[in-house]
Order: structure tokens, then sequence, then C-alpha cells
């Protein structure tokens, strides 16, 4: 395996780290609170058209503690690893990358979803998150199949999984309540087998 293959099993305790000489992805620790909170507080009618309704308590510094407890146990338990994306070496935060409803068995495969801070979006960062991410789920976490959900009229969205080489598989109606609406979602796929690259997992 190469040594770019084996950036992401560098580790902090026994939690991933997937990084290149740009970009570092991890789970969230308390410490990140000051940079998240002022990241989504400024980025709010940016994101929300595109994300579950706010909580009221949304940005507290006691929600986010919560968040961080229930990120570490659904990483131990194998069922997600919700990561935020950072800048390097500035340690800058540009948003998250989850990589969600895990599924073992028969199926091996999850979901990701992601969100990017309005000052830095439109700018490759999410590309390149999904560059690193990507062989982390097909080597690392051993998955054959990505699934991804989008807006229909999420164009930018849709334009970041087809240049990462995903492909539209159908419409899901009525798929999740969005700001307070249930909305149709496109569904995209990208098979381990079925790489633009065309490699295979190690």
């Amino acid at each position: 395996m190469s040594r770019s293959m084996l950036r992401f099993f560098l580790r902090n305790g026994d939690k991933p780290e997937i990084r290149d000489s740009s970009y570092l992805l991890r789970l969230p620790q308390y410490s990140d609170f000051r940079q998240w909170h002022v990241l989504r507080s400024e980025s709010r009618q940016f994101l929300q058209p595109w994300e579950p309704t706010w909580r009221p308590d949304e940005l507290t510094e006691g929600s986010f503690r919560t968040r961080v407890i229930r990120n570490g146990q659904e990483f131990n338990s194998g069922s997600a690893v919700a990561l935020l994306v950072f800048k390097q070496p500035e340690m800058l935060l540009l948003g998250g990358l989850t990589i969600g409803y895990i599924r073992r068995g028969a199926a091996q495969s999850c979901m990701i979803g992601y969100w990017m801070g309005e000052r830095y979006a439109a700018q490759g960062h999410m590309s390149a998150a999904l560059r690193l991410v990507i062989p982390y789920i097909f080597n690392g976490l051993q998955l054959h199949r990505i699934e991804a959900a989008c807006i229909p009229d999420n164009f930018k969205s849709i334009r970041l999984l087809e240049n990462a080489g995903f492909q539209r598989e159908g419409l899901l109606r009525e798929y999740l309540k969005i700001n307070g609406e249930w909305r149709d979602h496109a569904m995209f796929s990208l098979i381990a087998d079925g790489r633009r690259d065309g490699r295979k997992p190690d």
C-alpha cells in the first residue's frame, strides 16, 4: 500500500485523522466549539435551506458538547463517523462531512452528508475533502457503496457529487424533512469497483 493511502490510518488514540498537506478531517472535540459556533452562526441563512430545522439550542455550548459525545459513541459503535474539515496548517474550520448510516452484512454501505461555511463555499474545499474521505470509506472502513441524497435544486451539491464520480440513481419522494418541509431528494451513489480512477480497494 502506498504512503498516500496510509494517511487515513494516522491515529489520535483510536480516533481517525484523515489528512494530506492541506486538509485534516477528524472527529469534533470540545475545543472546536468557538470556531464551530462562529462559522455556523454566520452561515445560518446560507445553510438552513438545505438542513433539518435548527433547534432553539442548536448553537449553544451544551448542545455542542452533547454532539461531541454522541459523535464519539457513534464512531465507537461503528454506526457513523462525523468529521470536521480543517484547512492546514492553520487549523481553520471550513465545514463538516459525516459518514452515516453505516450498514454491514450484505449491504456494506453508508450515506454521506456535508456542509460548508458560507465564506468558504465554492472554493474547492469540499471536493478536496471528498477526495480524502472516499479512499477512507472504501479502504479503511472496507465498505462497498457510498450513497448521497441531494435536493434536486441544490445544483452546487449535485455538481460536487458528479465531479467526485457519483452517479444519479433516482428520486426519493419526500425523503427528508428539510427546513420544516418534506423534500424530494435525488439519490446518488459511488461503488467501490466503479470509481472513476478504475482502482479497486486494496
